[in-house]
């Protein structure tokens, strides 16, 4: 069996991405996602702010995506999440489901 991990992560849809109903320009997205990293990186808890402004349905997870191995996500996402070490949040990825802050749990 291959090396799992075990990430969260905040998604910040916007109107065109991939399943998104979201009203919000590519633009405006990239400016929330950059002010949330910035609030994660002074210290606000990420699970929290994924509840608070994420996208995705694992929101209410804190994010939470559980375990999962390599090639399981689009590949902008898989190679970033199995980049970090435990603990560490990534800078801003864009996906063609929009944009995204991960944080490697595992």
């Amino acid at each position: 069996m291959s090396a799992q991990i075990r990430a969260a992560h905040i998604l910040l849809m916007y109107k065109g991405s991939m399943r998104s109903q979201s009203t919000r320009t590519k633009d405006e997205a990239l400016s929330a996602i950059t002010e949330i990293l910035d609030e994660i990186r002074e210290g606000a808890d990420f699970g929290q702010m994924a509840k608070e402004y994420s996208d995705c349905p694992s929101a209410e997870e804190g994010g939470d995506l559980g375990h999962f191995g390599p090639g399981a996500m689009v590949p902008e996402f898989d190679s970033a999440a199995f980049a970090l070490a435990v603990g560490e949040v990534s800078g801003v990825i864009e996906t063609s489901f929009g944009y995204h802050l991960i944080h490697r749990v595992e």
